[in-house]
């Protein structure tokens, strides 16, 4: 027996719906029920690493052998999984690449206002009337925030679009020539895109908030491919909204898969559904 605790990749679903039976939490109309119900027999359980697992979950899981997760489970308390001796699994280097080909394509989408465009063609505009116009990439400055193994491939594609490159982080990095900046206020300053890769942890909750979105400014972009709660999300609406900022590249939110009204309603904002790891060779193993 095995629970899922949230939709996964479908054909990973299928295959171990062949050889086992699997329950799917979020699909429960009454999830405490379904644990008290199955429980006992669960011997996996299957998460992503945004979700992770309770003390509770596992307390109701008492024939648990392993959990086997999705992305990285560095910034998740194992304590009940380690208490117990059950095995954690994870896939941390698996998706960098992945994940930094979103962020910058979502930051390229930001800048030349792409998502506009296409809703301005889908809408019958054109050629009635002038499409928006976005800002070239090229020359900008790209401030990463957490330069990690996902900072890092961020970067070298940023150089690769012909844009500079700086950073923050907990420590300047020895190996690195970017410039480095101690806090978040002063690279949003120098920063035309302002890139979160950082984990969330409790020092970077809301650690993108009013005050770094106005020291970004209204020509400056925004993009999040971390989690969502690193950025103060009624800060980002109002600073899109009120175009104190230019636009936005978000594939993720405080509190997905529910996304703000407010949120969806804004123009200068790219959003997709936290799909940075999700590409066909991640899911399949492929190279």
């Amino acid at each position: 027996y095995i629970l899922l605790t949230r939709a996964i990749y479908a054909p990973a679903v299928a295959a171990l719906e062949r050889a086992y039976a699997v329950h799917k939490l979020w699909q429960a109309a009454d999830a405490a029920q379904l644990l008290h119900d199955v429980g006992p027999r669960i011997r996996a359980l299957v998460t992503p690493g945004i979700t992770g697992f309770t003390r509770e979950q596992l307390d109701a899981l008492p024939a648990l052998e392993i959990v086997a997760m999705f992305g990285s489970n560095k910034t998740l308390d194992l304590s009940p999984a380690r208490e117990r001796g059950i095995p954690v699994t994870n896939t941390p280097d698996s998706i960098s690449t992945g994940v930094a080909d979103l962020a910058v394509g979502l930051m390229i989408a930001s800048i030349r206002r792409t998502g506009e465009c296409d809703r301005f063609i889908r809408a019958g505009l054109w050629p009635a009337s002038v499409p928006p116009v976005g800002r070239e990439v090229r020359g900008k400055v790209c401030g990463i925030v957490g330069l990690g193994k996902i900072g890092m491939a961020v970067a070298k594609r940023a150089i690769a679009c012909d844009m500079t490159v700086r950073y923050q982080g907990p420590r300047r990095k020895a190996d690195v020539d970017y410039p480095y900046h101690e806090d978040v206020l002063g690279l949003a300053r120098e920063s035309d895109c302002l890139v979160i890769t950082c984990p969330l942890v409790p020092a970077t909750r809301h650690l993108v908030d009013a005050k770094v979105l106005d020291a970004l400014g209204a020509d400056g972009f925004l993009v999040n491919v971390a989690r969502g709660p690193i950025i103060d999300e009624d800060a980002l609406i109002a600073a899109l909204a009120e175009k104190r900022i230019a636009g936005a590249g978000l594939d993720v939110f405080r509190d997905e898969p529910r996304v703000p009204e407010a949120l969806r309603a804004l123009d200068n904002v790219v959003m997709t559904p936290h799909v940075g790891s999700t590409t066909f060779e991640i899911r399949e193993g492929r190279k």
